[in-house]
């Protein structure tokens, strides 16, 4: 059912507001569910930046999630330097702030590993695969806005898991029954968000975000498919990883050649 419309004069602006608000809403539901999940070692602190960093993650929402997007992209979970420091999906804190013009005021969390602070936008660690993602968005499609008329970026996850050394533990690491309840939370999740964007792809940042959607059962007409990760861990992804990433998009059909 679509949205009610709630401004005559301009229906597409209330649209937007309402798709907005109700993935908001459905973040909330998520944020409370995760954070009543119980984690074991070698998982020693996990960090929720739907808690956190709220002021901005709602403020990239409210400016950029709306109905009837062409693209939605989906990562894992928050890397340290990135989503878990301002909130926003592979957050590099320049495209976040000078970009995207996202803003909004971030604390920390309750239990804060030592060798892991929350500085937010004050934090002066790159995020490498927010940088390559986002600047390959920029260097195509130029400004923020034009990238979100047809596209929007999720992380399937909200959580950040470490381990004592202050080690990153991505969610498929994680137990059987400690992923089964992660699972159920992300999954319903995701379905509701992509089912109010009708998007026509839904692209994995790597294949377990891709593996994740498919297991998810998305709407009917939802094309998954996915790209490398941009994370420097990879050795592929160090050699040239816009390039490549393009070249996916285009042959498979997501973006026209140029």
């Amino acid at each position: 059912m679509p949205p009610s419309l709630t401004n005559p004069s301009n229906p597409m602006s209330d649209i937007h507001s309402n798709l907005s608000q109700r993935v908001l809403a459905a973040s909330m539901e998520l944020r409370d569910s995760v954070n009543g999940m119980q984690f074991a070692e070698p998982t020693t602190h996990v960090y929720n930046p739907l808690d956190y960093a709220w002021e901005p993650y709602a403020d990239y929402v409210q400016k950029f999630a709306h109905p009837n997007v062409d693209v939605v992209f989906l990562g894992m979970n928050p890397g340290p330097w990135g989503m878990a420091q301002v909130g926003v999906p592979f957050g590099e804190i320049e495209a976040v702030r000078n970009w995207m013009g996202v803003q909004g005021t971030v604390t920390r969390p309750q239990y804060e590993h030592a060798k892991r602070p929350i500085d937010g936008f004050a934090c002066q660690r790159s995020e490498v695969s927010g940088r390559r993602l986002w600047g390959l968005f920029r260097d195509r499609f130029g400004s923020a806005d034009k990238f979100f008329q047809n596209h929007f970026v999720l992380n399937y996850c909200p959580l950040v898991f470490m381990e004592a050394s202050g080690r990153n533990r991505t969610p498929d690491k994680l137990s059987a029954p400690e992923r089964q309840q992660l699972h159920e939370a992300c999954d319903a999740h995701l379905r509701k968000v992509v089912e109010w964007m009708q998007p026509s792809w839904l692209i994995g940042i790597g294949k377990f975000a891709a593996s994740r959607a498919v297991e998810a059962g998305l709407a009917p007409g939802v094309n998954v498919e996915w790209i490398l990760h941009p994370s420097p861990a990879s050795p592929a992804a160090n050699r040239d990883w816009a390039g490549m990433a393009e070249r996916k998009l285009i042959d498979i059909g997501v973006w026209s050649d140029r």
